[in-house]
């Protein structure tokens, strides 16, 4: 059968059923790429309700912007994929969570795309959620405004999962300086269990024992 005759197989084919085989043609495609090592070389359509915003993205949108993205997916529709890590039906989002939103919220949107979000899959065979997490910041690092306390506790749980601070610098793309200020804002003694403080440091914190 010639790719002529595939074609007018699949455009028979239900919806849901269409856009499987589509997706299965694309991975398929994937591992004989030349590109097969990036991610955007490979863009499925998978249902929205199989896509979960991420709990960790400190990258935020004012109300304007995120009106103008709204306006840009209107009109020029989605040029950008979902960045996603997962398989089997179930997707958190790395990068794109504002995408995200927009196809599931507007409307107008949501219907001229079937209900239906494009994504491209990143580091399938990493389980580790602080993997995750650094692909989400170094994603996000040149683009908006991170808040300063949401990147607080993102430093916090990376090294509550034994990440030293030049890895988090490393993976995070951040001045050893900055991952200090960072957890100072936290003012969890915690993260500082592995530091040496100075004898006047210590000489002020036995005087504070003394009178409490």
């Amino acid at each position: 059968m010639g790719i002529d005759e595939i074609l007018l197989e699949i455009e028979k084919l239900p919806f849901e059923e269409k856009v499987k085989a589509i997706n299965e043609i694309r991975l398929k495609l994937h591992e004989i790429s030349p590109f097969k090592n990036e991610p955007v070389d490979c863009v499925l359509w998978v249902p929205a309700d199989q896509v979960e915003a991420n709990d960790y993205n400190p990258n935020k949108v004012a109300p304007p912007e995120m009106r103008l993205l709204e306006l840009s997916i209107q009109e020029d529709g989605y040029t950008q994929p979902i960045v996603v890590w997962g398989k089997n039906e179930y997707y958190e989002v790395v990068d794109g969570f504002h995408r995200n939103r927009v196809g599931k919220e507007c409307k107008e949107i949501r219907e001229r795309i079937y209900g239906y979000l494009p994504v491209t899959i990143i580091n399938p065979d990493r389980q580790d959620r602080s993997d995750r997490i650094a692909a989400t910041i170094r994603h996000n690092r040149a683009r908006g405004k991170h808040q300063v306390a949401a990147m607080s506790d993102i430093v916090l749980e990376l090294s509550r999962r034994n990440w030293s601070d030049e890895k988090i610098g490393r993976e995070l793309g951040m001045e050893p300086d900055e991952v200090l200020r960072l957890k100072q804002i936290t003012g969890l003694a915690e993260l500082f269990e592995d530091k040496e403080f100075s004898e006047a440091w210590e000489g002020e914190a036995n005087l504070y024992e003394e009178y409490n």
